[in-house]
């Protein structure tokens, strides 16, 4: 097996391409592009193994260009004008299609070099990124190619090319492999929607089996193994399974934040699910149930104190907690109209009767003057708190949730009595 299944299989056409219904399925953008023979600078950007290259390949094929590929993990400034320099060539005549995979590792002068000469069309880019593109590429360069987004391959289209690569693997090696009832679709089901690791997966059982001893199911279980955690903490997985954690508490989901609480988790990543879990108790149980705070601190203690697999317990209950209980968004969009206020400039001096007056020569200079303190008054007394700039702004609004109304109309009681 010198060369790998996953590059002896590789697609050769867009229909024999697996995945990636929306970019390459009939009538879609990209595939008219490709098929139109008329190709501009693209980005591809999406994880491993989802065919960003395979697509790359079967465009460069298609084209009457000069190809050149490099990868941005090796490649300096000096690669990269050895490959603009080849325009001047006969092979290069009809000009040169570049294909760079991991552009986010080209720092900012290479990249600035590589804008040089994508400008006059002489050189067509096709770039391909595991990153974010718009966080990680030149924005100069992100202006003049289009960015096409590649997606997890569903595991129904990864079963279609790990039945092709069973079959393909029994005619080069001339072996037939008897495989259990599930194998397929235990190797298709855990790779992550990575097309190359369920290849890669095949490959490894095929050598082990040597077609003396059948395939089976727990065998496939051993390779394919944590293969469907796709996690990066760095990266958009990372941030991708966060967001729809707090999303799924916010929106009152249990079982769908049980389960990125449980993705978190697998992958060890213990402290962000605690600061997700506690920045939600906060901010989308907030007032409608004030005493959850503590309780979710108290889970979240407990949790690092025991660390993991024990930490997932609290957590879980936290979590359920947190998901299952009334909402109330009115604390943070308080502060943050506070907030707007002040960053648009909208402030004010301290009135002059709330001023410290703790000081000699306070009274002098009409510090702390005038001011009633609400208590002699039976604890509310009607007066100016804020700035003469803001006296009518009002922040918060008392939400529908029982608890805030509670407040509301201990609120028009106070106020009902004269000062």
């Amino acid at each position: 097996m010198n060369t790998p299944l996953a590059d002896a299989l590789r697609p050769k056409t867009l229909d024999e391409v697996v995945g990636q219904p929306h970019l390459l399925g009939e009538g879609m953008v990209l595939r008219r592009l490709i098929e139109s023979g008329q190709i501009p600078n693209l980005i591809f950007y999406g994880p491993s193994g989802v065919g960003k290259t395979t697509v790359a390949r079967i465009i460069a094929a298609s084209t009457g260009k000069l190809l050149r590929r490099l990868n941005g993990t090796t490649c300096s400034t000096a690669d990269l004008k050895e490959v603009f320099e080849a325009r001047d060539t006969l092979a290069g005549r009809n000009g040169i299609l570049l294909y760079l995979d991991e552009i986010q590792y080209l720092n900012k002068k290479q990249q600035q070099t590589l804008l040089e000469f994508i400008e006059d069309g002489s050189v067509t880019l096709i770039a391909s990124t595991t990153e974010n593109p718009y966080f990680y590429v030149y924005g100069a360069i992100l202006s003049r190619c289009t960015v096409f987004e590649f997606r997890p391959v569903e595991p129904q289209e990864i079963r279609r090319a790990v039945d092709r690569a069973f079959a393909q693997a029994s005619a080069l090696y001339e072996t037939r492999y008897l495989l259990e009832d599930g194998v397929a679709d235990a190797i298709a089901s855990s790779c992550g929607g990575d097309v190359r690791k369920a290849l890669n997966a095949v490959e490894a059982l095929c050598a082990a089996s040597g077609g003396d001893h059948p395939i089976t199911l727990d065998a496939a279980r051993q390779v394919s193994q944590r293969s469907a955690m796709r996690y990066d903490r760095d990266g958009d997985a990372h941030y991708d399974i966060l967001s729809a954690f707090q999303k799924s508490l916010r929106g009152s989901d249990e079982n769908a934040a049980l389960h990125y609480l449980a993705r978190l988790l697998e992958a060890g990543d213990l402290l962000s699910a605690c600061r997700r879990l506690l920045v939600c108790a906060a901010e989308d149980v907030g007032l409608a149930w004030p005493q959850i705070l503590p309780i979710v601190k108290a889970a979240i203690d407990s949790a690092l104190q025991l660390g993991l697999p024990e930490a997932r317990i609290p957590l879980a209950d936290a979590v359920i907690l947190v998901a299952t209980a009334p909402k109330s968004n009115t604390g943070i969009c308080a502060i943050d109209a506070a907030l707007d206020d002040l960053r648009k400039g909208r402030g004010g001096e301290v009135p002059d009767h709330l001023r410290d007056g703790h000081y000699g020569g306070a009274q002098k200079m009409g510090h702390a003057i005038g001011y009633r303190y609400p208590h002699d008054f039976g604890g509310w007394v009607e007066q100016q708190y804020l700035p003469d700039s803001l006296k009518d702004a009002v922040y918060y609004r008392f939400g529908e949730n029982k608890n805030e109304q509670a407040a509301l109309e201990f609120r028009r009681r106070q106020r009902s009595k004269k000062g």
